[in-house]
């Protein structure tokens, strides 16, 4: 069994409402012989320094998401997409200790294929992100201010597109406008939405 870290301890002290089916995740990992960091603020589970798996916490429900999910056979269909973003990434989800328990083997049999891919250096193939429609919020600022449309075209795709996303997600107009002006400054810097100044 790999030590512990004592951030995880420190996190896992902290847990309201997610401790025990936490604790359980934690060790059911470091049975498998991963080793255990502490990354994103959140308790991430490696083999030979690679990522493979990481437990995260929700308001709905606890989980331990593999980086490489969509490589993993999952032929009982355990696992979940976190999200119509995500390509890679699949997780399974708890709501109880009863939960991970019943699955327990399984765990440590997708534990131990995730660890397979990661040896074998299996890369996910990814399709190309589709670009959201431009809000017409934000053409709106694009068309009146010049400066801002070229700034916009001179982002890297990700970074329009995460603009993109995070204004389109409002779904009041409103609120539309009120992102799209909170944005401009940082687009007309060159930043991109979660880029730090």
């Amino acid at each position: 069994m790999s030590g512990k870290n004592a951030k995880v301890d420190a996190f896992i002290q902290s847990e309201k409402k997610w401790k025990e089916e936490v604790q359980l995740l934690r060790q059911i990992a470091l049975d498998s012989g991963l080793s255990e960091d502490f990354k994103w603020s959140l308790p991430c589970y490696l083999h030979e320094d690679k990522n493979i798996a990481i437990i995260q916490n929700f308001k709905n429900s606890c989980a331990l998401m593999f980086f490489q999910g969509s490589e993993l056979k999952d032929s009982k269909k355990l696992l979940k997409s976190p999200g119509a973003n995500s390509q890679s990434a699949k997780r399974f989800e708890f709501t109880s200790v009863a939960d991970i328990t019943k699955v327990k083997a399984a765990i440590r049999a997708y534990i131990k294929e995730a660890v397979k891919i990661s040896e074998a250096e299996v890369k996910t193939q990814k399709k190309p992100a589709k670009m959201p429609a431009l809000p017409a919020e934000l053409k709106q600022a694009l068309d009146k201010n010049k400066k801002l449309k070229a700034a916009f075209g001179k982002l890297t795709p990700g970074r329009q597109r995460l603009y993109l996303m995070h204004i389109t997600s409002a779904k009041q107009a409103a609120t539309r406008v009120s992102r799209v002006e909170k944005c401009i400054p940082r687009i007309l810097q060159g930043l991109g939405l979660n880029d730090r100044p």
